[in-house]
């Protein structure tokens, strides 16, 4: 509760806004409550969560019935905040880092996440890097270096962070929320979904790769330009 007891009052009848502590409190309960082994608590999804919260807190009580309605305003705003991170390059510039969500056994993508208010974005690009790899992008990273694109309505732009060691070991800094972290062989990837060659290359469905093709043609480009510099 104290997830939500610390909301100002004047901020209470934002229930978007309300929604974001929730799902702070979600992942708390996932974290150190369905891990303790104390057979009486039980792992839910978010919307049964948000439910019984709704349900039991006198301030949200009145809006229990609209509560489908509410979350579903929230994801819509949740995926057009920005989202910024990196494509971090080993050394030779032949490989990439990749991560794979926590819930997704399949598809990986580059670590990345939303932007929080005022926050400058090379700052949210070096959290969220941070926080899902446990690597610090920041010494590597150049604010005129980045792939910037729109998908499904919703900016996102990652900055270019060549010259990382593929020895260099990675700690997720979040609990319940990257299952691994790995290098891929870019020439491995796929540009299109009808690019199949990767199928045999990597071993993995056509949806792995969906969050990574968007970038893949102009990363190719950014890197010839990187290599014609050195030479």
């Amino acid at each position: 509760s104290r997830f939500i007891i610390n909301i100002p009052e004047t901020e209470r009848k934002d229930l978007v806004r309300v929604l974001f502590q929730i799902e702070l409190a979600h992942w708390f309960y996932l974290d150190f409550y369905c891990k303790s082994g104390r057979p009486f608590i039980k792992s839910c999804g978010f919307r049964e969560f948000a439910f019984s919260l709704f349900k039991h807190i006198p301030f949200l009580a009145p809006y229990v019935n609209d509560l489908n309605s509410i979350i579903e305003e929230w994801r819509d705003y949740k995926s057009s905040v920005p989202t910024y991170g990196a494509i971090i390059m080993d050394e030779d510039l032949t490989h990439v880092l990749l991560v794979q969500s926590y819930w997704s056994r399949t598809s990986w993508g580059f670590p990345k996440g939303k932007i929080n208010k005022d926050e400058p974005p090379c700052h949210c690009a070096i959290r969220e890097v941070f926080e899902e790899t446990g690597f610090n992008i920041a010494p590597n990273l150049d604010p005129e270096e980045f792939i910037e694109t729109t998908i499904h309505d919703q900016i996102v732009r990652l900055y270019i962070i060549p010259g990382v060691n593929r020895n260099t070991r990675f700690h997720p800094r979040t609990r319940n929320e990257i299952r691994a972290v790995s290098w891929f062989l870019l020439s491995d990837l796929p540009v299109s979904r009808k690019d199949s060659s990767y199928k045999y290359k990597t071993g993995l469905n056509n949806n792995a790769f969906f969050m990574v093709m968007p970038f893949l043609r102009y990363l190719y480009y950014t890197v010839l330009n990187m290599l014609f510099r050195l030479f």
